[in-house]
């Protein structure tokens, strides 16, 4: 039985893949999980699976070992980011699924690499915060790095089995296509975008997420974001990844080869394919999604990103190019910006606006440890903060 840690259960992604060890109970086992808020879904995760450990926030324990204790649960509590680092680089278990949104996966994630575990990796915001930092642990603790984002993960797919081995460059592939859904508002003005509320932005018309990723997606976050990582995990610049529009998200991305072939990987919108894919790779395992119907799809369209209705995109690629701490000031202030939105305290169309103030009056620095990176995050996030009170209130 191959032994999974799960972090942040919880969530959309935590869910599909709970959803994916169900149906393939002859070979994995949830041995333990970790959840943020929603602590009574974890307490039902618990009773189904018995996982070994659970970690929970700190001021939150007691209480939820008293609820483990009342159900007649083993599950042992552990706490705070302590109990996250410690689920992620246990001994006995082999896979960790980094599903914690944001920038409180980056500790956990990092840890789980440098114990050498197979990484399921959703929590994008580890490696655009810390990317080259990241991809070296990965290198000197012969880790597995495997992506679970729809996007990457199809890009994995289509690459050549011998990847890793040496640059794609050399592979004969000219670039990599990142599809977009293009969110809810896509093909919308920058006038029009003025008065979105938070209801709209976390209505996507293809994908189930949690409230902070919808966002992201609405905003074209998601995919600067992704447009960073992808650039880490596959040893490649912006220049050679291209963002393109697919409204149906059905081709999830495409690799494109020096002699005109594109390769694409299509499928219906459903996070569990992907988590499937890295669970067992090289294999095939049942995810539980059915195979994709191109008569009931239709036809299939493509087209630019909009990135002056939508600058995200184009502020992340800048980011990127700065280097350094630069993309870990955009996550930094994205993350305060979007939440600050949800709270009805700054318009959808301030949420670039505070990012890129944020980074003009930062000035990135060299990424030479992991300490010098959580200092710059909270230095973003508390001039990201103050910055806030300089906007009108939507």
């Amino acid at each position: 039985m191959i032994q999974v840690s799960l972090l942040g259960a919880t969530g959309s992604i935590g869910q599909s893949t709970l959803d994916v060890l169900a149906r393939n109970r002859d070979r994995y086992q949830l041995f333990a999980v970790s959840g943020y808020r929603r602590l009574n879904e974890l307490l039902t995760i618990c009773r189904e699976h018995q996982p070994q450990f659970a970690a929970v926030p700190a001021p939150e324990a007691a209480a939820f070992r008293k609820q483990l204790r009342e159900a007649g649960l083993k599950t042992q509590v552990l706490e705070g980011e302590q109990g996250l680092v410690a689920i992620a680089t246990h001994p006995d278990t082999q896979v960790v699924v980094a599903a914690i949104v944001g920038a409180a996966g980056l500790l956990p994630t990092l840890a789980a690499v440098q114990s050498g575990k197979r990484i399921l990796l959703a929590n994008k915001e580890a490696l655009v915060m810390s990317g080259a930092l990241f991809m070296q642990a990965v290198q000197e603790h012969q880790a597995t790095l495997l992506p679970v984002d729809s996007e990457h993960n199809a890009i994995f797919q289509c690459l050549p089995d011998h990847f890793g081995s040496q640059p794609l460059a050399e592979q004969g592939i000219e670039k990599l296509l990142l599809t977009a859904s293009g969110g809810p508002f896509r093909g919308w003005s920058a006038e029009a975008l003025v008065g979105v509320t938070p209801a709209q932005a976390v209505a996507h018309p293809n994908w189930s997420m949690g409230q902070k990723i919808s966002v992201d997606s609405a905003t074209l976050m998601n995919k600067g974001l992704e447009l960073i990582e992808a650039c880490w995990l596959f040893g490649l610049q912006p220049e050679k990844i291209e963002v393109v529009v697919h409204p149906q998200s059905i081709i999830h991305s495409l690799v494109s080869y020096k002699d005109g072939s594109v390769l694409a990987q299509m499928g219906n919108p459903d996070m569990r394919t992907p988590i499937a894919h890295a669970l067992a790779w090289p294999e095939r395992i049942t995810a539980g999604v059915k195979p994709q119907d191109l008569i009931t799809a239709g036809a299939l369209s493509f087209e630019q990103p909009d990135e002056e209705a939508f600058p995200c995109l184009k502020l992340a690629r800048q980011a990127f190019k700065a280097g350094g701490t630069a993309p870990a000031l955009l996550n930094a202030a994205n993350e305060v910006a979007v939440e600050a939105f949800l709270q009805k305290r700054l318009g959808f169309t301030q949420i670039p606006e505070l990012i890129a103030e944020v980074l003009h009056l930062s000035q990135p620095q060299p990424v030479n440890d992991l300490d010098i990176l959580l200092s710059e995050d909270r230095r973003a996030r508390e001039l990201a903060k103050r910055s806030l009170a300089h906007f009108s209130k939507p």
